[in-house]
This record gives C-alpha cells, sequence and structure tokens, in this order.
C-alpha cells in the first residue's frame, strides 16, 4: 500500500514525501511541475508528471500501487495572481481537486488530508483565529479553498470520504535538503534572504498603512518540517477511524513584516533595504492561529516554536543552493 502525494515536487510536498519515506511509508507522487521541481523528488519515487485531474491516469496510478490515502498539495498559492486571473484558480484548485476525489472515491480511496489555508478566514474579527472563526476569504485563492473544504464536507456525508483539512498559516523555513525556490518568488521569507545574499536590491513590502503596530502586516509563521509531522498525524488520526475535521496549524504568535526584516538582518548579519509600495488587494492586515486544536485532536507540538528558529534554518539552505534546485 502507498500513499499518493499531489503536489509532491513542490516546497511543502516535497518535504511531505521526505516525511514519509522517514516513516517508513511508500509514497508516490503526482506533480504538475507547473511550480515544482522534478529534483526534489528522489529518483526512486514512482514520479507522474500530470495534472491531478487526470482521472484515467489517477485511476490507473491507484490500482498500480494499491493507493490507500492522499495528501493533497497540488494548488496554486498566490494570492495577487489570484485577484488577476481567478478563473485559472477555480479550475486548478477546485475543478481538479473535484475530478481528484471522484477518481480516488471510485477506486476506494477515502482517506484525504487536504492542504487548506488561513486565508479561508478572510479579514479576522478576532485574534488568534480558531477553527470556528467565520469564513470569509476576500481573494479567489483563499474561496477556490473553501470551496474544496465544503466539497470535503459533503462528501464525507455522501460518500464516507474522511478528511483532515489543515489550515496553514505562513509556512516557512527548510530542512537540510529541501527549501523555498519558486519562479517567480512571492513568498517574504525567501525574498528578504535574497536581498541579504545580494540576489536582490531591496524587499518590497506591499502595505505600509494597516492597522498594526508598525504599519505593516502581521502573520503566523509555521515551519514547514512542523507542517509536515502534523500531516502525518492527520494521517495517523484517519487510519485509526478518527472522523474528519478542520484544524489549524501555526504557532500562535504573529509577526510584523518589519519585525521579520529585523530578525533576518540579525541573522545573516546583512543590511537588507526595504521599499514600502501600496496593499496588494486581497492581503488581510493581521493573521494568527489558534492551533490548540491540533495539539488536542492529533498531538501536534510544533518543534521551531519561534520565528529567529524558522528563518535559520531557511537562511542554512539558500546560503548552500543561491540557484536554488538544479534547473
Amino acid at each position: 500500500m502507498a500513499i499518493l502525494v499531489t503536489g509532491g515536487a513542490g516546497y511543502i510536498g516535497s518535504v511531505m514525501v521526505e516525511t514519509l519515506r522517514q516513516q517508513g511509508e511508500s509514497v508516490v507522487v503526482l506533480d504538475n511541475l507547473f511550480r515544482g521541481h522534478r529534483a526534489a523528488v528522489a529518483d526512486e519515487i514512482p514520479f507522474y508528471q500530470r495534472n491531478v485531474g487526470d482521472n484515467g491516469l489517477v485511476r490507473d496510478i491507484c490500482r498500480a500501487h494499491d493507493i490507500s490515502a492522499c495528501v493533497h498539495f497540488a494548488a496554486l498559492a498566490y494570492v495577487g495572481e489570484s485577484v488577476k486571473e481567478p478563473q485559472r484558480y477555480f479550475e486548478n484548485n477546485v475543478a481538479q481537486g473535484i475530478a481528484l476525489l471522484e477518481t480516488l472515491l471510485s477506486e476506494g480511496v477515502t482517506q484525504f488530508v487536504f492542504s487548506s489555508t488561513c486565508a479561508t478566514y478572510g479579514e479576522p474579527v478576532r485574534i488568534p483565529i480558531d477553527e470556528l472563526h467565520p469564513q470569509a476569504p476576500t481573494n479567489p485563492y483563499g474561496w477556490s479553498k473553501l470551496m474544496l473544504e465544503k466539497v470535503l464536507a459533503a462528501y464525507d456525508l455522501a460518500y464516507g470520504l474522511k478528511y483532515v483539512a489543515l489550515r496553514y498559516f505562513n509556512a516557512a523555513g527548510a530542512t537540510a535538503t529541501r527549501g523555498e525556490d519558486h519562479t517567480p518568488e512571492t513568498h517574504l521569507i525567501p525574498n528578504v534572504l535574497a536581498a541579504a545574499q545580494g540576489r536582490l536590491p531591496h524587499v518590497t513590502v506591499f502595505g505600509g498603512d494597516y492597522p498594526t503596530p508598525d504599519g505593516t502586516a502581521v502573520r503566523d509563521y509555521i515551519h514547514v518540517s512542523d507542517l509536515c509531522a502534523a500531516h502525518v498525524q492527520a494521517l495517523n488520526h484517519l487510519r485509526q477511524g478518527g472522523q474528519s475535521e478542520f484544524i489549524n496549524l501555526g504557532i500562535g504568535q504573529g509577526y510584523s513584516i518589519l519585525e521579520l526584516i529585523d530578525i533576518a538582518r540579525a541573522i545573516t548579519g546583512r543590511d537588507i533595504a526595504v521599499q514600502i509600495q501600496p496593499r496588494r488587494p486581497g492581503d488581510p492586515s493581521c493573521l494568527i492561529a489558534d492551533a490548540s486544536k491540533a495539539r488536542q485532536v492529533l498531538g501536534w507540538q510544533p518543534q521551531f516554536a519561534s520565528l529567529e528558529a524558522i528563518i535559520r534554518t531557511a537562511w542554512a539552505w539558500h546560503e548552500a543552493r543561491p540557484d536554488g534546485y538544479p534547473k
């Protein structure tokens, strides 16, 4: 039996594949490599380059590898891009996701761990944000994830699909062998570190007039290894007959963008220039998790409890691989 990891050549997906293999699991990867890297997946792992909505291929994968569960990362995830190209996001994140579920269920695969997002909450009405917080996304990316969450809930009632939807706050950091390498790179920490390395002239900060202490957006960061550990625990929860759940993942502490840049300056010992530009459409001002449910239901405990520890791992990876993965 094996676990299907969609988007397994991406940033988080590749760390998940690495984590599962360390646990002794058999893994199969499905990734169209639109923003993933073939070099992020070990050669010996069965790898298929196609969209997750390819019903015939997913059926064949399930039968050839005796797939017992799916961990679904494959999605477009840029907030600004989703505002400009909503059709692309709904097609990839919703339509392709529904097609994947259809094939899995037809093949008897009823355990599903979903990579969701805190973007489903939108602008918070209370901090920290728990799972019962109203969901009112402010951008098509968040809407697309919320739509698939609703599909999962309906499929549980109708078809017996059991799922854990993990609502990430901001994934960051690196392992010794896997890190962030996107084109284009829109995530803050790799761009901050690129500026520290001299590969960017400055860091662009979108919005200096938010209702926060220093005017820049506040976010809760979680190390990618802690994120993937929660996915393993979610799989175990389902294997043990656990009920479907929606669960937040964050460390419960918020940092503003300017605070993050100051931490990066201290870690790297480099000057990092900053250029503040207008806010991006759809960006909430403050997102901080209440992750107590993850601890209670999954027994999850993050090992990287500070932003300093998270950034140190990312800096080590980017210093060792300034050009990212082999292209």
